[in-house]
């Protein structure tokens, strides 16, 4: 990973941006993205970018026989729809539901080992997203199969997000520009994205990894609640990470994305915390699973299953694995409550207990994300009440796991998770001296990043797996 990660900011990146910029029409532009997509995919997945492009291909041949119609068949429609559910099921899911069934009938039936292409939960979902738009709106069908093939596969965001919804940018396939101005904020954001990766999320994940690796030997609760909050950090500055130096890449190139993140550590209920955390996949099940199920528009019981049923994929799209299901089940029943005012967040105007309440509830669901099975999450979950272990032992074991320099980060982070940063900028950002310095900042800023990558072997991305 250090050594293409090295060689995509060094090489990569430059040499398609400048062909980019140079080469006249957007034809060419485009020409130079997708052949560009392709490789960066074909690097780490050189069979599976076979995959991705008969994958492409079907539904490009599907549009253009609903063209000649002048409208999209629903037989055709919901043929796409089984299509891709299917193959997502059988790359991703297959062998976690012939476990379940070996494990409940008491079976041997023999556990198949597929390979899973990086990222394949993305772009499924962004190709269904082409199928649904298309099928809504003829006038959505992609007559260029080059342009769908660079909407699913723009290395920006192909492997972990954001997932973008194929109306949002329909248009910028076809006609966009990519002023100076733009460019540059593009590549600051980038910058700023690519530092909350390598100097934040990886050094929180040292110490979450450590401390979850001894899971079996146990946890004290000052280590539990340690493992707890650097994992709730690593995972946040990872995907947001990621997800700005998508953004900024896809500014530089002319595309806007939406945003992914807003903030979601400030959030002070449940519901808001899902409005502010991977926006653009919460985004996607309201607009094709839960307003298509009916909302909130068909009484109070429906609307309660129609919650249920999101959060329930919204935990099956994370991986095949129960951790991942009660994950998403937790969630459900949070946001269950909040909605019948069991837990009355509306009517508490405390905002700082409803914060500490939601981030209770956040930071908890997080253990069991990151556990390997819901044995391991119940340790680690045990642990974060056995307040036996407050002994000078279970601190001395925290303690080990930190040093100065994790500290100096985690101060950054946790200040960072506000928007406190954003308020000071906003305010600086008309003095003349303000962009010269935020140039000088995201160089040097760079130049760290760059010094780590090559120093430092580990460099995981959590949500490459999904």
């Amino acid at each position: 990973m250090v050594f293409s990660s090295v060689i995509f900011l060094c090489f990569f990146l430059p040499v398609v941006f400048l062909l980019h910029r140079v080469l006249p029409g957007i034809r060419l532009k485009n020409a130079v993205l997708t052949v560009a997509s392709l490789l960066f995919y074909g690097y780490g997945e050189p069979v599976f970018v076979f995959y991705l492009i008969c994958l492409v291909f079907l539904h490009y041949l599907a549009g253009k026989a609903a063209r000649k119609k002048g409208h999209f068949p629903k037989p055709l429609f919901v043929a796409l729809l089984i299509l891709d559910i299917i193959t997502l099921f059988a790359f991703k899911y297959v062998g976690f539901f012939v476990e379940s069934v070996n494990a409940v009938l008491g079976l041997t039936i023999p556990v198949p080992q597929i390979a899973l292409p990086i990222g394949i939960s993305f772009f499924t979902f962004q190709i269904m997203s082409y199928a649904i738009d298309a099928y809504r709106d003829e006038k959505l069908i992609q007559d260029n199969f080059f342009d769908l093939l660079l909407y699913i596969s723009f290395f920006p965001q192909l492997i972990a997000g954001p997932i973008v919804r194929y109306s949002d940018i329909a248009v910028q396939l076809r006609a966009r520009s990519a002023p100076p101005e733009q460019v540059a904020d593009g590549f600051r954001r980038f910058i700023v994205g690519l530092a909350k990766k390598v100097l934040i999320s990886n050094t929180m994940a040292v110490t979450a990894d450590a401390l979850f690796s001894q899971v079996d030997a146990g946890l004290s609760m000052p280590e539990a609640w340690l493992a707890s909050l650097s994992y709730g950090l690593q995972i946040y500055y990872d995907f947001s990470g990621y997800s700005d130096m998508a953004i900024g890449m896809g500014k530089m190139f002319g595309f806007h994305f939406l945003e992914n993140f807003n903030y979601p550590y400030a959030a002070t209920s449940v519901a808001d915390f899902w409005r502010r955390w991977h926006i653009s996949l919460t985004t996607w099940f309201r607009e094709y699973v839960y307003i298509p199920l009916g909302g909130n528009r068909k009484g109070m019981p429906r609307t309660l299953l129609n919650i249920f049923i999101v959060f329930l994929l919204t935990g099956i799209w994370h991986g095949a694995n129960t951790t991942f299901i009660v994950w998403g089940l937790y969630y459900a029943v949070f946001m269950i409550a909040e909605r019948l005012g069991a837990i009355p967040v509306k009517k508490i105007k405390c905002k700082p207990l409803l914060w500490l309440y939601t981030m209770f509830i956040v930071f908890t669901g997080f253990i069991i994300f990151r556990a390997d099975s819901l044995s391991d999450a119940w340790v680690v979950l045990r642990a974060l009440f056995s307040f036996s272990d407050l002994s000078r032992t279970g601190f001395a074991g925290a303690l080990s796991q930190v040093d100065g320099y994790f500290v100096f980060i985690l101060v950054i982070a946790v200040v960072c998770s506000f928007p406190v940063a954003k308020k000071i900028w906003a305010k600086l950002s008309n003095r003349p001296a303000a962009a010269p310095l935020s140039y000088v900042a995201s160089a040097l800023l760079l130049a760290l990043c760059m010094l780590f990558l090559i120093t430092d072997s580990y460099n995981p991305f959590i949500y490459f797996n999904f």
